[in-house]
């Protein structure tokens, strides 16, 4: 098992829209035409779920990382 346990990721799709999908899977679980769509259904099923939330950019890096159950990385505050 990785060190982030069961994780779900919100990523940007080749066509221009953004996916999440659970981590270690190949496929995405729900496809959204924009980001902030992608992330609130993320974030909905992580809490749900006590999973840890990770969030990329649109380059591919880790924008935000966040735990929802047990892990090593509990929500921040967001920024106004």
């Amino acid at each position: 098992m990785n060190k982030l346990g069961k994780f779900f990721q919100v990523f940007p799709t080749m066509g221009g829209g953004w996916s999440v999908a659970k981590g270690g899977a190949n496929r995405a679980l729900k496809r959204f035409p924009t980001k902030e769509e992608a992330e609130s259904w993320a974030r909905a099923r992580s809490i749900k779920e006590r999973t840890v939330l990770v969030i990329h950019r649109r380059d591919g890096t880790v924008a935000e990382m966040n735990s929802y159950g047990n892990g090593p990385h509990p929500p921040r505050a967001r920024k106004p």
